[in-house]
Order: C-alpha cells, then structure tokens, then sequence
C-alpha cells in the first residue's frame, strides 16, 4: 500500500505535476505558439538566412483536405484525420493513433515574405517554406 501525505513536502513539485496532468487532460496549449510535445501533426520548425522551414508529419491525411494559411504573422495548419472503420463485432484494446479535427499555429518572424510560400506534401510530410524579405538577406559590402 502505497502512503501519500495529505501536505507533500515538495509543493512546487506537486503543482507542476497538476499542471501537467491538467494539460494532458484538456489538451491546453502551455504558450499562443501552440501545444506542447504530444500536438499533432509533430512538427520541426527552424530556418535558414533565406528562409523559415516548417515540417509538419502528417502521416495518412489526403493533402486536399490540410488548409494552411497565414495572417498577420501568424501561419495556421489545419485539417481532419479520419480512421477507417473498425471491422463490426471488433474489440478495441489499444488506441493511440489521433484522429478527428487539428489544428497548429506557429508565430512568423517579422522579415518574413508571405508572397513567397511554398508548401508540398511528401511522404506524410507537409513541408513550408517561407522566404525571407530581400532586405533581410545578408549581404557583403564591398569596400573602396
């Protein structure tokens, strides 16, 4: 039998641990820029001097049916994974893979282009590039 104290001794400890168990139980995002380990579609975001790429693993979703978009600095990913039916009389014991309604935000830096997108969808991979303006290129100045 395992004794648990009615005051723990590590309270910050305690209510970290609420917290997380809160979170996993309604799904809260913990910052604007979206929900933590565990979000689907997983993505990568880094960049590059010419760009901002983004990798969103997205693994048996019709193309057709994500719609990305980008508003005041702000790129959207969002779309519905549907699973097969499960065959009739079939006992479920474990179900891990998500399925139903997503979505993903990610906050742009502000030299992006949002008139230079371009996004493919490869392999379960949704892959968006984002150029960099021209004046935020680096660039070498020749001296006289």
């Amino acid at each position: 039998m395992m004794y648990r104290s009615l005051f723990p001794r590590d309270v910050l400890a305690e209510l970290d641990r609420l917290q997380r168990e809160m979170q996993q139980a309604f799904h809260l995002s913990p910052s604007i820029r979206g929900i933590a380990r565990g979000g689907f579609p997983a993505m990568n975001v880094g960049g590059t001097p010419q760009s901002v790429e983004i990798y969103a693993f997205a693994p048996g979703i019709d193309p057709a049916s994500l719609d990305v978009q980008i508003e005041k600095g702000v790129l959207t990913i969002a779309g519905e994974r549907k699973l097969p039916e499960p065959a009739e009389q079939a006992t479920v014991h474990i179900d891990e893979r998500f399925a139903g309604r997503f979505r993903r935000v990610v906050t742009l830096p502000d030299d992006v282009d949002a008139n230079a997108v371009e996004a493919r969808y490869r392999d379960g991979v949704l892959r968006i590039s984002i150029a960099r303006k021209q004046s935020a290129q680096p660039r070498r100045i020749t001296i006289q």
